[in-house]
């Protein structure tokens, strides 16, 4: 999907997600230690705001100009940018680099997650949160195309020379008409 498919996604509704930030952000990051944050791929920066109002200094990127335009209507307290994040070259270090459900080809995520390390302060954090490729049988909603799923055990091959804080498959609630569904996401925390 390109960016203007993405700027007519996020037309299309009054929110396209949920304000509320993905929870594992918010168990995992709301109690750390609050630094220089980057979000990629952030969407109108739910997770991003969750941060900034926890002191964090956060700056949240995404390809889509209405993302990013609601995002800024809803906060100045984070710095947001329009870029492709697969070309996105930013001019600081960061504590923290947050990939929250990017989905892109195995060869272009692995480079990115690849950059993104360098981009990281000594002792950063990445954490990175996606729908896992048992989602499509096993889970409810994401993207339906293995090619752009994660998978604990692959991810970690892109990680070399980092410190596995956290890699697991998690279940998150969704609440839907029908009642809660659980979808399945891997989370991988690493220290640089």
């Amino acid at each position: 999907m390109d960016a203007s498919a993405w700027d007519d996604r996020y037309r299309s509704a009054d929110r396209l997600w949920s304000a509320e930030p993905n929870l594992f952000v918010v168990d995992r990051l709301g109690g750390a230690q609050p630094g220089v944050g980057l979000d990629l791929a952030a969407g109108d920066g739910r997770n991003s705001i969750f941060l900034a109002d926890r002191g964090w200094s956060m700056t949240a990127v995404d390809f889509s100009e209405v993302a990013v335009q609601l995002g800024r209507s809803l906060t100045s307290d984070v710095r947001f940018e329009v870029s492709d994040v697969t070309a996105y070259e930013p001019n600081q270090a960061f504590d923290l680099v947050l990939f929250a459900y990017l989905h892109l080809p195995t060869s272009d995520m692995a480079a990115l997650v690849d950059r993104s390390l360098s981009w990281l302060k000594p002792g950063g954090e990445l954490f990175m949160i996606g729908h896992d490729k048992l989602n499509i049988d096993e889970g409810h909603g994401g993207p339906q195309v293995p090619e752009v799923l994660w998978d604990v055990e692959e991810t970690l091959t892109w990680l070399d020379g980092t410190t596995v804080l956290e890699a697991v498959r998690v279940r998150r609630p969704v609440e839907t008409d029908q009642g809660r569904v659980y979808a399945l996401d891997t989370l991988v925390r690493v220290q640089a």
